[in-house]
């Protein structure tokens, strides 16, 4: 019962922006931490950025004052927020729920992911 989809994955240039969204099913955005991760050709997936259902973020180092997680619970949507991108940004990305105690513990409820390529 529960689903989540990523959309907005597109092929940009270095420096551009996209924004990327994850729509969720029932009571999941009020019920859960989300995170949004990536994985790239070759590479473990990995740990993007966090919010918890307090609205309180985290975000790894390689991303951190570029991109912005946010969620609009009205809506049941999660959001990725990505500017000044870099080649090193391109992965397929996937929204994950889970939750928070110190670190991030991702459930396994995943969407299909959304592929973002950046051309430098």
């Amino acid at each position: 019962q529960v689903q989540l989809v990523e959309s907005g994955g597109d092929l940009m240039q270095a420096g551009g922006s996209l924004r990327l969204s994850c729509a969720a099913s029932g009571r999941i955005l009020s019920s859960n931490a989300m995170a949004w991760y990536r994985q790239a050709p070759g590479k473990q997936r990995e740990l993007v950025a966090t919010i918890t259902s307090g609205s309180n973020t985290n975000y790894a180092d390689p991303v951190k004052g570029r991109f912005t997680i946010s969620r609009d619970a009205a809506k049941n949507t999660m959001y990725l927020q990505m500017n000044s991108l870099k080649s090193e940004d391109t992965a397929v990305y996937y929204c994950n729920a889970g939750l928070y105690s110190g670190k991030y513990y991702p459930l396994n409820f995943w969407g299909q992911g959304t592929q973002v390529t950046v051309s430098s």
